[in-house]
């Protein structure tokens, strides 16, 4: 479609993910209005996954440092993530939860 090719995807884009998080168009629309957001920007994407990680029942998770199992309770949520159903490549969990630390996150 013109949307994927211009959002710089090749021929048969079959996705709209977009930005820090990867964010689908319907998703984004839905999660944007429940919040109120005003635009695409860091903070409005940064908002916006927090709200679907706490939708999805992770948020204490990530606040304990329970990343693992925040990880599970989101993984029909992000296509990447291990345990979705989508039939897109994965990142193992190991990887993951290295990515996390080394970005200054911290596990229970």
């Amino acid at each position: 479609s013109a949307m994927c090719t211009n959002a710089g995807f090749g021929p048969g884009c079959v996705s709209t993910a977009a930005g820090a998080y990867q964010i689908i168009k319907p998703t984004w629309l839905k999660v944007r209005d429940a919040l109120g957001l005003l635009d695409f920007g860091p903070t409005s994407q940064d908002r916006a996954a927090v709200e679907l990680i706490r939708r999805r029942g992770a948020l204490e998770d990530v606040r304990a440092g329970r990343i693992a199992a925040a990880i599970d309770k989101c993984r029909n949520e992000w296509a990447s993530l291990p345990g979705n159903n989508a039939k897109q490549g994965q990142r193992p969990l190991k990887t993951l939860l290295a990515w996390y630390q080394q970005n200054g996150g911290a596990q229970a």
